[in-house]
């Protein structure tokens, strides 16, 4: 598909979800007036009718006509049931570019938060994802003196506190724990790309394992961190005004607010306490508490003494 194409079927779920429902007339009126409107022409009903089809084909947007209101579009958020991250983040990045481009007078005064790491490298990346390309990169991890060149076989791509992930099965990993376990073992890695030195497509073809999931590997994970720690209940008290930015954005997804009063919340959580965890805690400093299980509070304690220690030259409250 065409990028003009793309384009226009974005501002078409745009323009619908932003007003709910709306009619023929006032649709193609929109259109006139739109800044991706390039020719000046109307909006044909049989363009918008392969622009409702591309809508449902390529990012699962379902968009029906209700014949009993006004013959008014609308999405069907029900039967809209393909939508995934991937969608749904074009469909708000293009509302996003739509309202700047109405006004140019804000461009400038508008601050993005920039994603860095390694991008150079998404295009090779991608199109080895697409054609099931093995790729062989020369990886530098944090705290390495050398890089090494090794052949991964890359599954998804992750963003992660403005970095980017690759999650690659590793052809010598899983060979190697397949010799020492004696049975099939298949091992897979994260590498962040701006630890990446180079990257080569090898001519040699891969074919995904139909056993796995990224959301079981990432099942209970607050971050990139893949922990074999078991998922568990986790019970924090969050004090005013950071439950109000728990509720909004909240830490997983697990997350339920299970208690409250004028001066906190208390949220429950199903994951995996893992280094991710405790620093995501952490962050929130003396407004967030972790009241379960006792084994978590203990960790949390441990490391809250070793911050203190760091500043104080002494370990916290017993």
């Amino acid at each position: 598909m065409s990028s003009p194409k793309l384009d226009r079927c974005l501002w078409l779920i745009d323009t619908i979800k932003r007003v709910g429902h709306i009619d023929y007339e006032e649709l193609n009126k929109c259109w006139l007036r739109s800044s991706r409107n390039d020719t000046g022409e109307e909006l044909d009903k049989r363009t918008l009718k392969r622009h409702i089809d591309t809508a449902d084909e390529i990012f699962g947007v379902c968009i029906k006509c209700d014949r009993h209101n006004g013959y008014t579009y609308y999405i069907d958020e029900k039967d809209s049931k393909n939508l995934n991250d991937l969608s749904q983040w074009l469909i708000d990045s293009y509302s996003t570019m739509n309202q700047l481009n109405a006004d140019k007078s804000l461009q400038g005064r508008i601050i993005f938060e920039n994603i860095p790491s390694g991008n150079r490298w998404l295009t090779t990346i991608t199109e080895a994802m697409r054609e099931n390309n093995v790729l062989r990169i020369t990886y530098q991890g944090f705290g390495h003196s050398t890089a090494c060149s090794f052949d991964v076989e890359p599954y998804f791509l992750k963003v992660v506190n403005r970095r980017w992930y690759l999650i690659a099965r590793s052809p010598y990993f899983s060979e190697l724990k397949k010799r020492i376990k004696d049975r099939q073992i298949n091992d897979y890695r994260n590498y962040g790309l701006d630890r990446i030195r180079d990257i080569e497509t090898t001519g040699e073809k891969f074919k995904m394992k139909e056993d796995f999931s990224v959301e079981e590997y990432f099942n209970g994970c607050i971050g990139i961190t893949r922990s074999d720690e078991p998922i568990q209940r986790i019970v924090i008290k969050a004090f005013n005004p950071k439950a109000d930015y728990l509720r909004t954005l909240p830490l997983h997804e697990s997350q339920k607010e299970i208690a409250s009063d004028d001066q906190s919340a208390t949220f429950e959580y199903f994951l995996r306490p893992d280094f991710e965890f405790y620093q995501a805690v952490l962050a929130m400093a003396d407004q967030a508490e972790i009241l379960e299980p006792a084994s978590v509070r203990k960790v949390m304690g441990l490391h809250t003494n070793a911050l203190d220690f760091r500043y104080n030259g002494k370990g916290g409250a017993e």
